[in-house]
């Protein structure tokens, strides 16, 4: 019956490894690679990218001129009647009249205030917003996409842990069973290590099940059917050089959170010259070629039509609104100084969730240190318990513990490397420094 298990168990093991292999290995290279071409708000960022730049012109900016084509057709059926000066009268049923005018024309404002100039910069600063705004989208879902590729190679490495003890209970399982059928165990030793046995497999099931809707939440961060199946690499490698200074340094050059409300005072400022622009007259130039036609049933005149040129310019400015320009141009003051101090709100949110996250990354990086000794430790540990196991001078409690204090150094160690690339991710997002 025991080598019947074992053979079970190793034809698993072997159809598993099988499996594995045969799977797509995903890097995190590719992962991020896939997440920049099919995420969802990635597209939708890039597009609002496009329309911001789509709308810098001068032509919306209303430098450019208006060309317009009119077409105006009245007609009229009625009875009329007219009465001359020497008293005779004329009358006439259901008299036609009919006044047809159409033309083109053109207008064009030369002088606003300069104000068409600020709206230019304006639309040019827009798309700058834009910009940012698509860079804080594709860091914030790169930086998703890591945490998630990362969490799946820590339960990647928790399976493999798992997988371990699996075997070593099915060792002890039959040194038990072995020993009780020569009289030198008893049977409660041999339930006891099956009832462990089953705790281990239990285990890992749920693992697997965590494993695996690891797997479809990563495919969806990566927008992609969630059946598909990969695994990823075995080794979490964290950046260990990082440096407070330097990342304070990049943060206030690349973080797209701050860059935002930088651009967002400059377009504050560009509202308050197109707000002062009102200050200044308006010229505009008109000019335009019209065809005109009419005709009438009673009358002197039965028809008559005109065609020919028309131009000259309008001229307007404020004198008095109520005071509304006095009023638009404090609005727009301060809305700057809003702009001023969410700027300042901004860099102070950034040094202290910086240096948090670096204190934070400091302690994951001795954890890792730590938690790979008693890792290491463990290992010798549940060697020599197996040993002294095997010949019986120690107890099934006291090998139960070295085997469950190796399994759970194996777990805090993977944890501590995964919290650590966590720490990294969110620093190198915070600079605005994530490479993609």
């Amino acid at each position: 019956m025991n080598i019947k298990v074992l053979f079970f168990s190793l034809i698993v093991s072997l159809f598993c490894s099988a499996n594995l292999a045969a799977q797509e290995v995903l890097t995190i290279e590719e992962a991020m690679k896939i997440a920049l071409e099919n995420n969802f708000e990635i597209k939708i960022a890039k597009n609002n990218t496009k329309i911001s730049e789509t709308n810098v012109t001068i032509g919306n900016a209303g430098m450019l001129p208006t060309a317009t084509a009119n077409v105006l057709d009245n007609n009229s059926i009625m009875n009329s009647s007219q009465t001359r000066q020497d008293g005779t009268t004329t009358s006439l049923d259901n008299a036609k009249n009919n006044s047809l005018t159409y033309g083109v024309s053109l207008g064009w404002t030369v002088f606003d205030g300069m104000k068409m100039f600020a709206r230019l910069d304006q639309l040019k600063e827009l798309q700058k917003l834009g910009d940012a705004e698509l860079k804080r989208t594709i860091l914030l879902k790169i930086g998703q996409v890591n945490s998630a590729y990362y969490d799946l190679v820590q339960q990647q490495q928790q399976l493999a842990a798992l997988d371990t003890t699996i075997v070593i209970s099915n060792q002890r399982l039959t040194l038990a069973q072995n020993r009780f059928s020569i009289g030198k165990a008893s049977k409660l030793e041999v339930l006891n290590a099956q009832v462990d046995l089953n705790s281990d497999q239990v285990a890992l099931l749920r693992q697997k099940e965590s494993y695996a809707n690891a797997k479809i939440l990563l495919n969806q961060h990566l927008a992609r059917d969630p059946k598909i199946d990969f695994k990823v690499t075995d080794e979490v490698t964290v950046d260990n050089k990082l440096v407070l200074v330097d990342l304070m340094e990049l943060a206030k050059k690349q973080n797209p959170t701050l860059e935002a409300q930088i651009i967002n005072k400059r377009i504050a400022e560009l509202q308050l010259k197109q707000v002062k622009a009102d200050r200044y007259p308006i010229l505009r130039l008109t000019t335009g070629y019209n065809f005109s036609e009419s005709q009438s049933s009673l009358g002197f005149t039965s028809e008559t039509s005109s065609r020919g040129l028309n131009y000259g310019f309008n001229a307007s400015m404020n004198i008095f609104d109520g005071f509304n320009q006095h009023r638009n141009e404090k609005v727009a003051k301060l809305q700057i100084e809003n702009t001023q101090i969410a700027i300042e709100q901004q860099n102070l949110i950034l040094d202290t969730q910086l240096s948090t996250a670096f204190q934070t990354y400091l302690t994951n990086l001795e954890l890792i240190d730590l938690e790979e000794d008693n890792e290491a430790i463990a290992k010798q540990n549940l060697d020599i318990t197996l040993d002294k196991f095997k010949i019986g001078t120690i107890t099934t409690i006291d090998f139960r513990t070295a085997q469950l204090n190796y399994v759970n150094a194996k777990v805090r160690y993977s944890n501590a490397q995964y919290e650590a690339k966590l720490s990294e991710i969110a620093l190198k997002e915070l600079a605005g420094n994530i490479n993609f």
